[in-house]
């Protein structure tokens, strides 16, 4: 029986005919018919948006929704066909239960999980989890960042320039060595076994990374299999710095 983390709900297989206005995808699904799927991605999905990809789409019953569908995979056929999850609402959903169940034994004992936490120096942002556990052992400041674009079997992030990453690196850095400041990267494809900073699309998120590693900060690329039936986790791809 496979242990899935995160189950989807029933989806609905298609053909990517368009994106565009970043938050909306026409899709035309197997009975012939064209909806408009909102597609939960603001990002330029480089490498995961190629027209006329099979795509899985889930349905809501809200009737208040303007639109009843949502872009939640795409197929892409770099290494193998591979399915990608593009839903950058699910990461964190899922490794809230990923932390729940200790799957991650890199960040050892905790009993304590809060998600949205106000850090940094600023006060103005927000770390995705903060762990604790017994007063000798220092928090867990924790963020999580989706991960699609890939290069053969390399998984990279970002796939563009991201001033929002460049300043949640630095206040991870900011917090060390006082406590442990941990980057997961969300790796949304099952194909990828080594992982990089994508420096080509953001030399200095590249930069900032080395110089945060060699502060303390830890890294976990985290590999997950991602198929219309659900979500499980893989074990980490070889960081290469």
């Amino acid at each position: 029986m496979i242990d899935w983390l995160y189950r989807y709900p029933p989806l609905y297989p298609g053909i990517l005919l368009k994106r565009y206005k970043r938050f909306f995808a026409d899709v035309q699904l197997t009975s012939g018919e064209i909806v408009t799927a909102h597609c939960p991605n603001t990002g330029p999905m480089t490498g995961v948006s190629t027209l006329q990809s099979a795509v899985q789409l889930s349905k809501s019953d809200n009737l208040n929704r303007k639109l009843a569908y949502t872009l939640e995979l795409i197929q892409v056929h770099d290494n193998e066909p591979t399915w990608v999850g593009i839903n950058t609402f699910l990461p964190n959903r899922v490794v809230k239960l990923a932390l729940a169940k200790h799957l991650f034994s890199e960040l050892g004992d905790y009993s304590q999980i809060k998600g949205e936490v106000v850090y940094g120096l600023d006060k103005k942002s927000r770390v995705d989890f903060f762990l604790t556990g017994s007063d000798e052992e220092p928090p867990i400041y924790l963020e999580v960042k989706n991960t699609t674009l890939s290069e053969g079997r390399l998984a990279l992030f970002p796939d563009t320039e991201t001033t929002r990453g460049q300043k949640h690196l630095r206040e991870l850095m900011a917090l060390l060595p006082l406590t442990r400041a941990v980057m997961l990267y969300f790796i949304n494809r099952g194909d990828c076994i080594e992982f990089s900073p994508g420096d080509r699309t953001d030399p200095i998120y590249g930069k900032l990374l080395r110089d945060a590693i060699a502060l303390g900060l830890e890294v976990l690329p985290c590999r997950f299999d991602i198929s219309p039936e659900g979500i499980r986790y893989l074990g980490l791809a070889k960081l290469k710095i």
